[in-house]
Parts: C-alpha cells; structure tokens; sequence
C-alpha cells in the first residue's frame, strides 16, 4: 500500500515524503491492526448486511457484549523507537514522545492521510457517521483496550494533547468515547509541508540575521540559546538580527513574532501562544520576540501576554528584546540579559552595503561598470547621511529597498536624498497623532543669522549625528538612567527664525520635525499633563525625528514657593519633566521667546544653547532680498536698503510683509512697488501694536497713514 520512495505534492512544490520510509512503515502496521480488527468484527457480526446496522443492538448482541471480554482481539502494544533521522524520530525527540505516543498519533492520523480508513473507522465504532477514531479505538488498535493507564496517553496533561498534535474533542461524550482528530498543520508537517500554521499569519515577522554581527557579541548570543529565555536589551542596536544570528547559528530556525501585531489581537493569545510552541517545537526552532514596548502599554495585558507566551514556549529557546528591563512578574523563569551596544559607523555602514546590495540585486536597476562604485566607496557617504538615525535591521531592509527602487525609477544611482527619504519613511504614525509633522524644506543658505548662532546649530546637527559614539561606545554620559538624547534651547524674540533653524537641522540630520502642540500636552486635570508628555517622549524616542516643543517655557517654566496646592502640583510637573529629560533618547529642540522663565534645572540638563536676536540692518536686507525671492516683479522704485535700514523688524515680520505685498502687487497685475511694501510694513506695524511714526517711514509717511 505505501512504499518508500512515494512522492506527494506539498505546496506548490513535490518533496520526498520521509525519505527513510519511517512513516509509511508504521502507517502500514496500522493498516494490518485495522484490517485484523474488521475481520474480528466481521466474525461476530450476525448479519453485516442490515442496512439499519450500527443504530440499534439485537439482543444476541446484547448478550455478546455482556459475556465476551471486549476489545478486538488484537496483540498487545510492542515498543518499537523511531530512526533517529525520520520525521518521526525527530517528532518524538522535540515533544518527548513514547512509541505507544507515536502509534496513537498514527492511528488518528490515519484518515487524512488515506481516505479508506474513515469507512474503516466508521465500521469499527458501529457508526458509519463517526469515521475518526475514538479514544476507546485507538486503544484498542495498540492492543491496549484493557490497559486502564494507557488511557492517561490522551488526556490533558500527556505529551500529545499538550503540544496539541491530537484534540480529544467531543467533551460531553464519556471519555472513550471521545473522537480523536489530528491538527491540519501537524498533518502537514508529517508530510514534509514547512508552511507555518495559518493561525499566525500577520503574527510572524520576517527574520533576518545581522550580517555584521560582532563575534563576541554573537559567541554570548549563541552560548545563551540553551538557557531558554534570553533578554537582549538595547538602545540602537541590532537585537533582533542578532538574535536570529545566534539560532541559525546553533543550528536552529527562528521564529519572529510581531510583538505590535500581539498587541493587537490580546484576547487570542492563548491560542497564538499555543500554535507558536507547536510550530517552534514542530520545525525545530526559537522564538524571537519584541520589541517590549510594543506590547499592550496596560500592565496587565503586557504581564498577562508574556505570562501565556513564556509559559507555552518553556523548553524552547525564547529571545525578548526592548530598551527596557524585565518585571519578575511577567514570568515564572528570569532571563539571561545580554547588551546589545549600537552598531559602530563601520559596522552600520557595512549593514547598509548588504541592504543595497540585496535590494539591488532583487530589481532591474541601473548598474555602472564599476559596481562596487555604487555601493562600495560610496556606500560610507550614504551611511553618514543617516547616521543619525536609529534603525534596526528590518528598517535598513525596508529603507534600502526603498531607496534603490526610487533610485532605479529616476535611472540613477542611489544618492543620500534618496536613503534620507526612504529613512523618513520608516517612521509610525503613533507621533502624527501627538504633534504637528514637518517635512522640512529649508537648508543652511535659507538662513540669516549671527555667526555665534549658526555655529550652535551646526553644533545641534554634529551632537545629534555623532551621539552614539560619544555617548554610547565612548560612555561620557555615564551613571544616573542617562539618556542618549541631545536637547538644545532656542531663546529669542518672536519671529527672528528659532523654528525654522529647528528645520534646518532637521533637513540636516534627514529627519523630519514634529511640533509639539501644547493644546493636547496642558491638561487642568492632575497628573494628566505629565501623561501627555510621557506618551510624546516614549513615541519621539522610537522616531528617527527632532521634536520642537514651542514656547517651552509654558511647561518648563520655573518651581516656586508652594503657597497652594496649584503650586505643588505645578512645581510636581517641572519636577517630572526634570527627570524624563535625563533619560530622553531622542533629539528634542526647546524654543521660548522669555528665556528667565525657564527652571535652572533645565538649563543644566541643555545640550545646545543658541540665542536669536534681533537681525541687524545688514541682515535685514538680506531677509528682504530672500523673502521677495526672484520671481516676483519688481518695480524701479523698490528701495530695499530704505526699508532694511528704518524698519527694525524681525525675520518672521519681514517675511509677512513680503507675503501681503505680493497679493497686492497680484491683485494690481503689475509689479511690486514701494507704495505697496510699505502698505505691507505699515499693516504689520499695526498688527504688532506699533506706532507709524516719520522718523520711520519718513517719505511715504502719507502712505503708511492710509493703509
């Protein structure tokens, strides 16, 4: 009936199916039990014809069940142990299988391997509507129908059911009469199908090793594989690559779960705990699991999740990975903690070689002759221009992918605007919902400022860019749960550029700014406020992103004397924001136009301080030409340096003017003119509440007077 050398269609592909022909071997004792069982059965039965056979007992069958012993007859059950190299060897090995465990499961196996046996079955449970076994069947087809332990074989707590090869379902049937079904995912892998259950669609991630992994690193790694649970923390680095690293490495698959599509479907995880250890222990694999912040953000559910998942997956080699630590209640077992540092600039450029690489290779892009010109000396410039982010191995995977697409779309090499894009779109929406997204638009030349002030921006941009190797590998911010963010300070007048300075470093660094709208941060309830802050900081520091926070002294302002309980409150949120600075991972700009409201605590804890003041005349005219720009008209009369030199505004103000001159100058269908920009200037001198005075405007004094 089934040879060795039988082949099967699995999948889309044809493979061998247990090559050794340990399975068929069995399967094919099966067969004999069943054929010596029928033949029993067919002994005593008085007239096997009866069409109404199986739904009523005659009394001579009444009075053989009374007076005959049971059973069928069969030969007692013969230990027999799998080859160590079958599938079925394998099987017993990763679920501690018996060989009595082994024929059981043959025995429920059976009908979805050849359909003959469910009429077989039917016949034999005097039920043709019942066509898979019982456990009573089953039994009594090892020889062991009056062995009472036996039965013990397939009740909760037996191998089998706990590793959910069979369900015993049917529970409100007396126990042997319960039917036996084997999962169609255990069926598959019994013949040779790799595919995992379908239960974990959206669940499993797709794993890739780090190939950069340092070997020190990786030597822990894979030394830790048989301690069970294996805790990576990091801030940066890649955990997760290297956690795939260490099992294939040790010889083991790696299972990846999505730790933010657990979050999202808490109420299953029993179940997905359940087929994860089967597929894990199934396919010979580990667990890698994380990040831990993605998990349900309730303590509860988080503890409860990783609870179910620890408990399922205990034997199995379980990597969890976060920038966080480990409640002892979250499981029975306490991990073994291994640090991942950042990556070095050598070794993340080497990372971001093998991403374009692989991405290249997957898509007809355009190659030069040279190609290790296109990925090979220049790889380092592209890997600078992003070297500020923080991005683990599936974001260089997806940004590189991206990136040489586009790249290929233009006909062109991949350049670093290209990777600063494809960077920026690894970003999660979980910030969009907290502030104001900015794509920056600007660069260095778009700004007029002091020399003093630019150098503190170019400051910024070389602190953010450079942090990891300062402040990680080289540890100058050691002690106290520091961070590794930079957070600078932006103190000016209104209008003289602090916000758009903040997007230029932004455009710098590739990143993109996210507004803090104070709106949704001040709430007039206690501890809400700093609940709102804690979500921003928690999502700004899993965002490659600078963070504004505008008028900041609203919310850093100074502690004072507590004479009520407003003041103790208010003097707890400083306190607070105090110390989620010190452990802030991010890039976070502060700008006040009252730079004395701000807590000296805070100052302390400031990275960058870059003061704005007021533009010069020089600088003003500067402004003017740059805010006009080159493609509006402009009349012959149009004195810029008059206008630079009287009117001591701001770069935002000078900017407005610009913008309502233009209308006009549009809504006149002819070119700017003086009289026009100093309408402009006079309707933004009322707006800021100034006086229109001919000091000032002199000439055109009658002008400003009609706007």
């Amino acid at each position: 009936m089934y040879g060795v050398e039988e082949r099967e269609t699995v999948g889309a592909e044809a493979q061998v199916i247990d090559r050794d022909g340990e399975l068929w071997d069995r399967l094919r004792l099966v067969e004999e039990r069943v054929r010596h069982a029928v033949a029993v059965r067919r002994a005593g039965d008085p007239d096997p014809d009866d069409p109404y056979r199986g739904q009523y007992l005659t009394p001579e069958a009444v009075d053989r069940i009374l007076d005959g012993p049971g059973g069928l007859d069969l030969p007692a059950h013969e230990p027999r142990d799998p080859d160590a190299g079958s599938v079925l060897g394998s099987l017993a090995g990763r679920f501690g299988l018996s060989s009595l465990d082994l024929d059981l499961l043959l025995v429920a196996v059976a009908p979805d391997l050849d359909p003959r046996f469910e009429r077989l079955y039917g016949y034999l449970n005097d039920d043709l509507t019942r066509r898979r076994p019982t456990v009573g069947l089953a039994l009594e087809l090892c020889g062991l129908a009056g062995a009472s332990a036996a039965r013990f074989r397939l009740t909760p707590g037996a191998p089998l059911v706990d590793a959910g090869l069979v369900e015993v379902t049917e529970p409100e049937r007396p126990p042997l009469s319960r039917v036996l079904v084997v999962p169609d995912r255990v069926t598959g892998h019994l013949l040779g199908n790799t595919v995992p259950d379908a239960r974990l669609a959206g669940v499993l991630g797709e794993g890739r090793a780090d190939p950069t992994a340092d070997d020190a690193q990786l030597s822990r790694a894979v030394t830790a594989v048989g301690t069970g649970l294996v805790q990576l923390r990091t801030r940066g680095g890649d955990a997760e690559g290297l956690a795939v690293s260490a099992l294939r490495t040790a010889g083991l698959r790696a299972l990846v779960l999505d730790a933010a599509a657990l979050a999202r479907r808490v109420a299953d995880i029993p179940l997905l705990a359940r087929v994860t250890a089967r597929e894990a222990r199934l396919t010979g694999a580990g667990v890698v699991l994380g990040p831990l912040e993605a998990l349900p953000d309730e303590p509860g559910e988080r503890a409860r999740t990783l609870r179910e998942l620890c408990g399922a997956l205990r034997g199995v080699p379980l990597f969890v990975y976060g920038s966080g630590g480990w409640d002892p209640g979250w499981a029975k077992d306490t991990p073994v903690v291994l640090t991942v540092p950042v990556a070095s600039a050598e070794r993340q450029a080497e990372r971001w070689r093998y991403a374009l690489e692989r991405a290249a290779a997957g898509i007809d892009a355009p190659r030069d002759a040279d190609a290790d010109t296109e990925f090979g000396t220049d790889v380092a410039a592209l890997a600078d221009a992003v070297s500020a982010h923080r991005l683990d191995s599936g974001q260089v995977r997806r940004a590189a992918d991206v990136a040489v697409r586009t790249a290929a779309l233009a006909r062109r090499p991949v350049g670093p605007d290209d990777l600063r894009a494809a960077v920026r779109a690894q970003n999660g929406a979980g910030l969009d919902r907290l502030a104001r997204r900015v794509e920056p638009g600007v660069g260095w030349d778009d700004l007029v400022l002091p020399p003093a002030t630019h150098r503190r921006l170019r400051e910024l941009a070389l602190r953010a860019r450079h942090r990891e190797q300062v402040l990680g590998q080289w540890g100058m911010r050691p002690g106290g749960g520091r961070g590794r963010g930079v957070i600078a300070l932006f103190a000016g007048e209104s209008g003289t550029g602090k916000t758009m300075s903040a997007e230029v470093v932004a455009a710098d660094l590739g990143m993109d700014l996210y507004v803090v709208d104070l709106s949704t941060v001040v709430d007039k309830y206690i501890g809400e406020t700093e609940k709102n802050l804690e979500r921003i900081f928690t999502e700004a520091s899993a965002v490659n992103a600078v963070l504004l926070f505008d008028e900041a002294d609203a919310i850093f302002g100074k502690r004072s004397e507590v004479k009520d309980a407003h003041d103790r409150h208010a003097n707890i949120e400083s306190a607070y924001l105090l110390q989620r600075m010190e452990s802030f991972d991010g890039i976070a700009v502060l700008t006040t136009n009252l730079r004395a409201n701000l807590d000296e605590a805070f100052t302390r804890r400031l990275d960058v301080v870059a003061d704005f003041a007021v533009p010069d005349a020089g600088q003003r005219l500067d402004l003017w030409e740059r805010c006009l720009g080159k493609r509006l008209p402009r009349a012959d009369d149009l004195d810029l340096m008059f206008c630079a030199d009287r009117f001591e505004l701001a770069g935002g103000s000078i900017r407005a003017c610009a913008v309502t001159a233009a209308y006009l100058a549009a809504e006149s269908e002819g070119p700017l003119t003086m009289r026009q920009l100093v309408t402009a200037i006079a309707q933004e001198y009322r707006k800021l509440g100034r006086l229109v005075l001919e000091s000032e405007f002199g000439p055109h004094l009658a002008t400003a007077v009609e706007a």
